[in-house]
């Protein structure tokens, strides 16, 4: 497990080498304890999310507040195009955001602190996404900005495609309005 900071500090990419031999290929996906000692704390897993997603599905971007969660999100399947967004007020990146592109050939995965929006665009034929939660889903608690507020400016590789959407991310509230 290699460990990287990306533009934001406290987003991180993480890569997982695999192992290749004639029966195909063996991958260490997660060491807990090398997390922990990379942020210099201790962080619990305690809920593990799925989903799968169509070409041009785009899930986010959400957050939980009063009570956040950090996710640590894998693709087991297909590409996307994943963004995390500082809302940390006090932050010296507040509202600034780190893009990847992740995919089960990169064998990559990006860990997204407490006090950030998440979200991605499929720009594979599909996704299946894992992401493991340091809290558990609280719908009083769930929020979404809007993919394009302008204060963000992401720049989403749509590539001309409209991004499908669930009526809550199409809706979801602008910036100004947290």
């Amino acid at each position: 497990m290699i460990i990287n900071r990306t533009s934001i500090d406290d987003v991180l990419l993480i890569e997982n080498p695999h192992f290749d031999d004639n029966r195909g290929y063996f991958s260490e996906v997660f060491r807990h304890n090398e997390l922990e000692d990379f942020l210099n704390r201790k962080i619990n897993f305690v809920q593990i999310n799925e989903s799968f997603s169509y070409k041009n599905v785009l899930r986010g971007l959400h957050f939980q507040e009063p009570n956040p969660q950090a996710k640590l999100i894998k693709i087991v399947s297909g590409e996307v195009f994943d963004v995390a967004v500082d809302l940390r007020p006090n932050s010296k990146t507040y509202l600034q955001y780190v893009g990847v592109t992740l995919s089960a050939q990169k064998n990559e995965m990006l860990f997204i602190p407490e006090g950030f929006a998440h979200g991605f665009f499929v720009t594979g034929d599909h996704a299946r996404c894992i992401y493991f939660c340091n809290n558990y889903y609280s719908r009083n608690d769930a929020k979404t900005i809007n993919y394009k507020d302008t204060r963000l400016n992401i720049k989403w590789p749509f590539n001309g495609n409209t991004p499908i959407l669930s009526t809550a991310d199409e809706n979801a509230m602008f910036v100004d309005s947290l």
